[in-house]
């Protein structure tokens, strides 16, 4: 599991924030709309081999849903008004003391 920032809003992969998984979902929820995201990004996959752009178009279409639905895109999760860092390099961000102590603290 990669690292997650201390709100949980994150993981933090090569150095850069990508939005978490809402908490509000069920376990149910969230393994469904997993499971679409996988059997969609499959589509994606094959679609791409056999050069069929409608077949692709549809399967992006799923996977961008799947994405929304786990809160990774689309409108944040939170409600605090906080910004959404999604994407963004974490050295850029108000997470860079916090990531730059964790790396110090993994080195010991």
């Amino acid at each position: 599991m990669p690292p997650m920032t201390p709100d949980r809003r994150y993981i933090v992969v090569k150095g850069r924030l990508w939005r978490a998984t809402r908490p509000d979902l069920s376990e149910s929820e969230q393994t469904g709309l997993v499971a679409s995201l996988m059997r969609a990004r499959r589509d994606v996959r094959e679609a791409v081999r056999s050069s069929d752009k409608t077949a692709e178009a549809d399967a992006r279409a799923r996977v961008d849903a799947a994405k929304r639905g786990l809160g990774e895109r689309g409108p944040v999760w939170w409600s605090d008004g906080a910004p959404d860092y999604n994407r963004h390099m974490i050295e850029n961000t108000p997470y860079a003391h916090w990531w730059s102590d964790k790396q110090d603290s993994d080195d010991e």
